[in-house]
């Protein structure tokens, strides 16, 4: 019941700072994606199952709270929170630093994905352009969020998540 209750608080935390803080703190027009981190987080700590749920249940908040078009970060989250899911088993993180890392990389593929899927939709864009206007900014300004957001939110996962995981987070 406890891990429920960490999950949804986390979640619910995360939409308000994406709808309440993020666009404030925007630079060039780029902010942070605490609804992605979130994810990745929770994905790392309780598995694929988890994460793809997650993963959807956030993307389509993040669409339907954008302009944009519904669906295409419903799923990059399903498949991020999946994919960081199953390496759940296979991570021995000493401390944050290797989750801020995963969720870095994590960043930059979905981000990677996101551009693909709208330009599969119809969506005029410059790849290039987009590359370095969006997807690079993202991802570093995720890694930055990611290193304050990380060690709070593993502290409240910690008694319910995989020893293994954020076994030296105390």
């Amino acid at each position: 019941m406890r891990t429920i209750l960490v999950n949804v608080v986390a979640f619910l935390i995360a939409v308000l700072l994406q709808v309440m803080v993020a666009p404030y703190i925007a630079i060039g027009g780029v902010s942070p994606n605490f609804l992605m981190i979130t994810v990745i987080i929770m994905a790392l700590a309780e598995g694929a199952n988890t994460g793809t749920v997650l993963g959807f249940i956030a993307g389509l908040l993040f669409d339907l709270l954008g302009a944009g078009p519904v669906g295409p970060m419903a799923l990059v989250l399903s498949v991020t929170g999946y994919i960081t899911g199953l390496v759940q088993e296979n991570l021995f993180a000493e401390g944050w630093l290797l989750p801020v890392a995963i969720i870095t990389g994590a960043t930059f593929a979905s981000e990677i994905l996101y551009m693909i899927v709208i330009l599969f939709m119809g969506t005029q864009t410059s790849l290039w352009g987009a590359f370095i206007g969006i997807v690079l900014p993202s991802t570093l300004y995720n890694a930055v969020c990611a290193t304050i957001v990380c060690p709070i939110l593993t502290r409240a996962l910690r008694d319910n998540a995989s020893p293994v995981i954020f076994s030296s987070i105390r």
